[in-house]
């Protein structure tokens, strides 16, 4: 298997864990409306100017016109709801908490791409998930920790997670395309909607300096990791991606204990316990039998590997990645393999 997709998820994970004790400590600065969106127009910006940058200039996007549907709704859920759902359950859930709370969108994810989009699965991920929700509901269960004492903030906090789950399986079905592209329209579209709500129900904006920290913290935590997230979808599939990304709760429990001196309980160390124990399960995992490829026609980034073997009309170098629209015929064989933008076949 590919571990460069491995990395991109885990790279993606440590980026959003570790924004998760940055948004808490801001959260308190302006409402939940406005942080939500000056974090994802921070990404917005960033990614469009990066963009601009990579192509020297603006060039169009490349989707097709069946795969701007599943864009738009990835931003509704996933650049909207989700983040307004985060920002809310901050406000009454610890930040150490909460981070691990987030281990709740994996599963999710991986339930409707199992569920709704037939994406394979086997027992090792099942039984990783399993930990993970029993991590949650002990946590859900004793109150979380720092001063949380009902259950609105852990649930406004997975009601974010069902929103993001929902935005990766509809982001999965773009994730041949390109990744700045994406993620870009992502933050600056979500990001216009939810400052103009903020400024409608009357907020106002921050000083200099915390208006510019907001928006770094969104650039990277929100825009940069979901570069990569998609990346690691074009490799993984869905529910795999989601299982990689489980790791970001972590990194941001650890940074609020260190960063905004929380205290923690026996509860909170054994959700820490059973979600760890999930991520390891989803982490060792090994998919291997023979399978079939149908003919089909795309476009993404790709070298001649196996996957690969097609003629050219124009000059390229064997050993370098290049991209054009190619047509896969049919093969039969076996190797280690998730289900990526070419394995997504029945089992």
């Amino acid at each position: 298997m590919n571990n460069i997709y491995v990395i991109h998820a885990l790279l993606a994970a440590a980026l959003f864990g570790a924004s998760t004790p940055f948004a808490k400590l801001l959260v308190g600065e302006m409402s939940p409306w406005l942080l939500a969106g000056l974090l994802y127009l921070g990404s917005g910006f960033g990614l469009a100017a990066a963009r601009l940058i990579r192509d020297r200039g603006w060039t169009p996007s490349g989707l097709a016109k069946d795969e701007w549907p599943w864009l738009l709704g990835a931003i509704f859920f996933g650049g909207v709801l989700g983040p307004l759902a985060l920002m809310f359950g901050l406000t009454g859930t610890s930040g150490s908490t909460a981070s691990l709370l987030l281990n709740f969108e994996a599963v999710l994810t991986a339930v409707i791409a199992w569920v709704v989009f037939k994406e394979n699965t086997d027992r090792r991920i099942v039984l990783g998930m399993l930990a993970i929700v029993a991590g949650g509901v002990v946590l859900s269960w004793s109150g979380g920790e720092g001063g949380t004492s009902n259950w609105v903030g852990p649930l406004a906090i997975i009601a974010g997670c069902l929103c993001w789950a929902i935005d990766n399986n509809l982001t999965r079905r773009v994730s041949a395309s390109d990744a700045l592209f994406i993620a870009g329209a992502k933050g600056a579209v979500a990001g216009a909607v939810n400052v103009w709500l903020a400024f409608a129900l009357g907020a106002s904006l921050p000083g200099s300096v915390t208006l510019l920290g907001t928006m770094v913290v969104g650039l990277f935590g929100y825009g940069i990791s979901l570069v990569l997230f998609v990346l690691a979808l074009r490799g993984l599939g869905t529910a795999r991606t989601g299982a990689y990304f489980s790791t970001a709760p972590f990194i941001g429990a650890v940074m609020s204990l260190v960063l905004l001196g929380e205290t923690t309980s026996v509860a909170f160390w054994l959700a820490a316990a059973l979600m760890g124990w999930g991520v390891w399960l989803h982490l060792t995992e090994h998919h291997e039998h023979e399978h079939g490829h149908e003919p089909m026609e795309h476009r993404h980034p790709h070298v001649h590997e196996e996957h690969h073997r097609h003629d050219h009309d124009f000059d390229w170098k064997s050993d370098e990645p290049h991209e054009h629209w190619h047509q896969h015929e049919i093969i039969v064989h076996k190797h280690p393999h998730f289900p990526d933008i070419h394995h997504r076949h029945t089992h």
